[in-house]
This record gives structure tokens, C-alpha cells and sequence, in this order.
């Protein structure tokens, strides 16, 4: 991927756009292209084909689509279903129709049944029922790398696709409906330390509120008070979670390194796709301990059973993902406390 080439990073805004777009500038690469979704509508196909056919990028990482946590994929079901059905079939089909050289199409370790044997190895796509809440987002997903094989055979096309693991970092999504679990614990156990600190105006202006009373009301119905935390679940689940950092940089290797033909490894080709994560899996009450200690929260915390845990282990097997040379730098405490230095000094303008 020469240094010139004209990389399109489609969904730049979102925590992992962001984070490819930081890598490759500092990388060195200098004709990244960027839309915003008021310039370039990636649900509209004839607005993605006219970008295409007149921007010519040579590279694609395909970063864009619908995202939330539990709450929201299993409320907004069919919006995250159409929606990332037609960002992905438009992307797709733009890049093959104007001779994109590589593309790279970044899905979600959903894709896998909800009792897959652990650790989560690519070759058990397809082998059983899917988890229900998110179920209609792993069917879009599973979509996206079935189109990008079949364009490889039918046509021979060098699109890749890769499935990361549970992403946090700089730029995360810390609202309470649609946040995933890392942002959404981090968020409450911060209020509650605010709480235990006695710091209103601090709450105040992080619920972007002015009336004392509302916010505290807030706070119960969150299920955040003075010296408790609630928490969805009953803390057990296993979860792994990656610095968005890091899977930038796996990508950026990926794209720079790696081909279809190099995942091919039969006649029957299928599970083409690359995990990629840190192999590495923490419980969510020993999350919700972590956050607390780099916090320096001191209160307890309330598991609620009576709601869904969602899949209880999800780890994925990176040996692929190593053996093309790359692995993982930031540990789950570093990244916590990077994390968590980017709120405080961000939080005014995240979305509430």
C-alpha cells in the first residue's frame, strides 16, 4: 500500500474509523478520504457509487455501520439488520464495480453461534443458532463476509474480512442507551465515585443538567447511588475487550500484508475471515472491579439476574491473527486508565 495510495476509511467518526485514521496518518500515509455522513449518505447506493466512480480510492476499510450495545440491538432490530445490509452491500459492490485494489470489512465476534466451543475459532461460522439479542446484527455481519468471499471467487477481488473482538478507546460511545458494557460501566462507576465525593456540580455538568434533583433522580433510575452500583446481569459472563488502538493497527497490518489467496486453504473456500482480539477474557464483576480500582471507586456493587446476561463466554481463538504477525500491546489496565483520562478530559462533549 504505497504511501500516495488513496485510502477511503468509511465510518472515519466512529471508535474504530477514528482509530484507523489516526494510524495510518501517523504511519505516513497522506491521501486519506473522508466523508461525513452529510456529505456522502453510505444508505443511499447511488450516493456511494457517484463517490466512487469519481474519487477512485485504491484501498477500503470499511469501518462504517449501525452499533450499540445489548440494549440497543435487541430494541432496534430491524433497523440494525437493513441498515448494515445496506451499508455493506453498497460499499461492496461500489468498490468492486470501480476496481478498488483491496478492501477490508470490519464485522463482530457476534458472528458466531451462542454456544460455539470457546475459544471462538473462525471455522465455526455457521455450525448454530445465534445469540438473540444481536442476532439480527450477526446476520448482517455474516452477510458482509459472504459477499466479500463470493466477490473473491466470482470476480477475484482481494477483499478481506476481519472480526473484532469487544473495542474500547478514545472516542468511545459513553451514552447509557447506546453505549457497549466497558464505556457504560466506566461512565456509572464515575458518577458514583462523583456521588461519593459529594462532587454535584461535577454530575451536573456531566448529565449536561441543571437541576440538582433531576440529576440525582437520574442517577436512581440508572441504578447509580451513593456507595452502589446496579449492574445488568449477574456479573458472571466472560468477556475480552480490545484497545481500539490496537485493532486500528491490526488492520493496518492486515491491509498491508495480507491477501485473500493467503487465507485460502482448500477448494471449498468459506471462514476466510481474521478474529481479531487479545485472546485474553475477564468476568464482568472483575471488569466492574477493575474500572473501580483506576477510578478509585469505593462503594459496592448490585448484579441484577433478572437481566439478560447474553452470551456467557465470548473469547476469540487469535492463533490466525498471530501466525500473520501481529499481536495486541495495550494490557486491559492501560487501557482503562487511557480510557478513562480521555473522558474526564472529553465528557463535555459526549453525547448524553
Amino acid at each position: 500500500m504505497d504511501f500516495n495510495a488513496r485510502i477511503f476509511v468509511a465510518g472515519h467518526n466512529g471508535l474504530v474509523g477514528r482509530a484507523i485514521v489516526k494510524g495510518l496518518e501517523s504511519s505516513g500515509y497522506n491521501n486519506i478520504l473522508i466523508k461525513s455522513r452529510a456529505e456522502l449518505n453510505l444508505l443511499n447506493s447511488l450516493d456511494v457509487e457517484d463517490f466512487f466512480q469519481q474519487e477512485k480510492p485504491e484501498y477500503v476499510f470499511l469501518a462504517a455501520a449501525k452499533v450499540g450495545g445489548i440494549v440497543a440491538n435487541n430494541t432496534y432490530r430491524a433497523d440494525f439488520l437493513i441498515e448494515n445490509l445496506s451499508i455493506q452491500n453498497n460499499i461492496i459492490s461500489s468498490s468492486h464495480r470501480s476496481g478498488v485494489k483491496k478492501l477490508l470489512f470490519l464485522g463482530s465476534t457476534c458472528i458466531y453461534p451462542k454456544n460455539a466451543p470457546q475459544p471462538l475459532q473462525e471455522n465455526s461460522l455457521l455450525t448454530g443458532e445465534l445469540e438473540f439479542t444481536n442476532e439480527p446484527y450477526a446476520i448482517a455481519k455474516i452477510a458482509g463476509i459472504k459477499l466479500c468471499e463470493s466477490y473473491n471467487i466470482q470476480y477475484g477481488t482481494n477483499f478481506i474480512s476481519v472480526m473484532p473482538t469487544n473495542l474500547y478507546g478514545p472516542g468511545d460511545n459513553f451514552n447509557f442507551e447506546k453505549s457497549h458494557v466497558l464505556p457504560a460501566l466506566l461512565r456509572k462507576i464515575y458518577l458514583a465515585k462523583c456521588l461519593q465525593d459529594g462532587a454535584l456540580e461535577t454530575i451536573l455538568s456531566d448529565l449536561s443538567e441543571t437541576n440538582e434533583s433531576n440529576a440525582l433522580h437520574y442517577l436512581s433510575s440508572i441504578g447509580v447511588s451513593k456507595g452502589k452500583v446496579n449492574i445488568w446481569g449477574s456479573g458472571n459472563p466472560l468477556r475480552e475487550f480490545m484497545w481500539s488502538e490496537d485493532m486500528a493497527n491490526a488492520c493496518i497490518h492486515i491491509m498491508r500484508n495480507v491477501n485473500f489467496e493467503d487465507l485460502v486453504h482448500s477448494e471449498e473456500i468459506r471462514n476466510t475471515h481474521i478474529n481479531i482480539g487479545t485472546g485474553e477474557e475477564i468476568s464482568i464483576a472483575d471488569l466492574a472491579k477493575l474500572i473501580a480500582d483506576v477510578v478509585g471507586y469505593q462503594g459496592d456493587f448490585h448484579f441484577d439476574a433478572t437481566k439478560p446476561d447474553g452470551t456467557m463466554r465470548k473469547l476469540t481463538d487469535v492463533s490466525k491473527l498471530h501466525s500473520l504477525g501481529f499481536k495486541h500491546e495495550v494490557s486491559l489496565r492501560e487501557g482503562i486508565k487511557r480510557v478513562y483520562q480521555w473522558y474526564l478530559e472529553n465528557n463535555s462533549n459526549v453525547k448524553h
